[in-house]
């Protein structure tokens, strides 16, 4: 992976992107390519590029531009389809320079214009600068596995792959869009285009930015998930013939992922079926040592240490893992809350930054995860708890049917009966409203949305917008309403958050890609055509991927229940060992400064939570408001005093392989 980072000069007289400014951008990226670093400039357009080389080590460099000098780019991520591509330029007559997946691109380009993107097979996040068309093209892929931002000013548009890279110039502002916050403490993340700052936007997942001559922009959607798309032969499909069709797929995308690559590629292995799956197909296109990656806990009810040792021992692998206990999380948590740019709801982003630091120490820079299986395979309780509600709705009286959440949540058939009759309240709330688009997720909003409380009057007098900015497909009310809550999933929590703030941000951090083969094209479009039937018969989550382990992983990982990974929250914070950061940005002081939370809200949260910690120590239960909220506060809180009140100046990079300057008539 690496970092990109440009300028676009418009107006009346543009005039050419300061050289130190790239610098400087690009500077703020260079954990995300520290291996080399180039600039190209001409009398409008500056380009800056970041490199962590994983393909054509020797001749992969960025900026890249075509023989001509009319088409130039700088690219982040990875076209694991390129090598099928260029055989086919090449029977079209284009010659390349280079084994990379770059210069692809820019043929690609040249040959099928914007339809091109559609071809690719891969993860991007890419600015293209064509001089014959005047133009600037900013395209990110399809579910948005990497980032890319930007941000229009009356001279200039600025992008990057992170926020941090314009916080460089002092005259940017540095402010929080007046409805961020209640955005964040409900659906856990501002929605697409918009970021938790004041003017600055993000590419929309599967979308194109297009930057006129004239400094006007476009945007376009290519792609979205198919799954208004009929599947064939329902009636006569079987659970074991689809099994086996997606297990053909997953190979593939493993196998590309493994071999589309001139550096060791490692796995991640959390204890469950996804990454199981993964590690076991990657295991057969290993040559030497393949090694593997856990976290461990010191908390038991978070560790799955003997479902990652059963597995590890299965592959024969290489196996490394690391043990993080409360004050691990809380050390790295300011760190964590900066590479994110964005508040987060849960520590869960932390152990991962850790765990990218252990595979950047044992020399990998690329490794497997299992992210995409949960959303595309219908993994998580939400899809079961609207399945139920539904199924309710139908017979609100019944007392049989309410008793199905004991079959996903097992705790409440063994609750006080006042814990039973609350937690069936709160479900049966609006349960009638199935044609509700987002009737999958209004629970989940509803719960997430009592955190508001904590923000100042001002904060949340500004509120949500009065309808929520998601686009939605035209026949989102005829898919069935198990595909609606996947897309409404993907479209939010896993674009917004999930893949930002526990994929790129914290595996970059440390400098090492993480590869998804469940995000692979093909893949993602197969399982959006599985019926809903086979994605989720009863409340048998996963079916399809459970009858495609069989072999592959151990029967006692791949029938258990599912484990959403979790990590210690709000305890990580209180008590005796707290670190001294914590009093900081919760210090009344720091608290009216942000403007943010309410401090004696706040105040009282960490009182309690303190107290309920020095009565029961580490087996303190606090409630999942409650852990979401002091979460939430403090990473609020950090990104308040790391990027808007005191930015943190970005190290100069390292040495510079290519810097082409067409304004002075330079290449060098």
């Amino acid at each position: 992976m690496c970092g990109i980072a440009g300028i676009f000069s418009r107006g009346s007289q543009p005039t050419p992107p300061s050289r130190e400014l790239l610098v400087q951008m690009i500077s703020a990226l260079r954990h995300r390519g520290p291996d080399a670093y180039g600039l190209y400039r001409d009398g409008v357009c500056g380009l800056a590029h970041a490199r962590l080389s994983i393909v054509d080590l020797a001749s992969g460099d960025q900026p890249m531009s075509t023989e001509d000098g009319k088409l130039t780019i700088v690219f982040n991520g990875e076209i694991y389809n390129f090598v099928e591509l260029r055989d086919e330029l090449e029977k079209r007559g284009h010659r390349f320079r280079t084994r990379s997946d770059t210069e692809v691109i820019l043929h690609a380009y040249r040959q099928w214009g914007k339809e091109c993107f559609h071809r690719f097979n891969g993860q991007w996040a890419l600015a293209l600068r064509d001089t014959a068309t005047g133009e600037l093209l900013l395209c990110r892929d399809r579910v948005g596995v990497r980032p890319l931002y930007y941000l229009c000013q009356k001279q200039r548009i600025r992008f990057a792959s992170e926020i941090k890279a314009f916080f460089v110039d002092p005259s940017v502002q540095r402010t929080v869009r007046p409805t961020a916050l209640a955005e964040t403490f409900t659906y856990w993340s501002p929605l697409t285009p918009a970021t938790f700052f004041e003017g600055i936007e993000e590419v929309s997942p599967g979308s194109f930015l297009l930057i006129h001559r004239d400094g006007t922009t476009s945007v376009k959607r290519y792609w979205e998930p198919p799954f208004s798309e009929e599947p064939a032969e329902t009636g006569s499909r079987t659970l074991r013939r689809t099994a086996g069709e997606l297990q053909e797929l997953l190979q593939d995308a493993v196998r590309l992922r493994m071999i589309r690559a001139d550096v060791p590629v490692g796995s991640y292995l959390s204890g469950g079926l996804d990454s199981s799956v993964i590690a076991a197909l990657a295991r057969e296109h290993a040559t030497g040592d393949f090694h593997t990656f856990s976290v461990r806990f010191t908390d038991p009810q978070f560790d799955e240490t003997s479902y990652q040792r059963m597995m590890a021992d299965r592959l024969g692998c290489t196996h490394h893992d690391i043990v993080i206990a409360h004050s691990d999380i809380a050390r790295v948590f300011p760190d964590v809350v900066r590479h994110a740019e964005q508040p987060l709801l849960r520590t869960a982003p932390a152990p991962l930054f850790l765990l990218s630091d252990l595979v950047r120490q044992h020399g990998i820079k690329t490794v497997l995860t299992g992210e995409g299986a949960d959303e595309f395979l219908a993994g998580y309780d939400i899809f079961r708890e609207a399945k139920i509600r539904a199924f309710w709705s139908r017979d609100p009286g019944s007392r049989m049917r309410p008793a199905l959440f004991d079959r996903i949540y097992p705790y409440l058939s063994r609750s006080p009966q006042q814990v039973r009759t609350l937690a069936l309240a709160f479900w049966k709330i609006g349960m009638e409203n199935t044609v509700d688009p987002f009737y999958s997720h209004e629970r989940r909003w509803t719960t997430s949305g009592t955190l508001r409380r904590f923000l100042t009057r001002d904060v949340a007098a500004a509120g949500l917008p009065g309808e929520l900015p998601l686009l939605l497909p035209n026949d989102f009310t005829a898919f069935d309403p198990l595909k609606r809550a996947q897309y409404i999933e993907i479209a939010t929590f896993f674009s917004q958050y999930l893949l930002s703030a526990q994929g790129d941000r914290m595996l970059m951090a440390h400098s090492v890609e993480g590869r998804f083969p469940f995000l692979d094209a093909r893949v993602m479009e197969y399982c959006c055509r599985i019926p809903a039937a086979q994605l989720l018969p009863g409340l048998k989550e996963k079916a399809v991927l459970k009858t495609l382990g069989t072999g592959l992983v151990p029967d006692a990982i791949r029938t258990r229940p599912k484990q959403p990974y979790r990590a210690p929250d709000a305890l990580c914070f209180v008590g005796p060992d707290a670190p001294d950061w914590v009093d900081e940005v919760l210090a009344p002081e720091t608290l009216v400064s942000s403007g943010f939370f309410e401090p004696t809200m706040v105040a009282g949260l960490h009182d309690k939570l303190t107290l309920s910690f020095l009565r029961n120590g580490q087996n303190a239960s606090p409630s999942n408001a409650d852990n979401m909220a002091m979460v939430g506060i403090l990473s609020a809180q950090l990104l308040y005093t790391t990027m808007i009140s005191n930015p943190a100046a970005a190290a100069a990079p390292g040495s510079w392989r290519l810097t082409v300057d067409i304004q002075n008539g330079v290449a060098a």
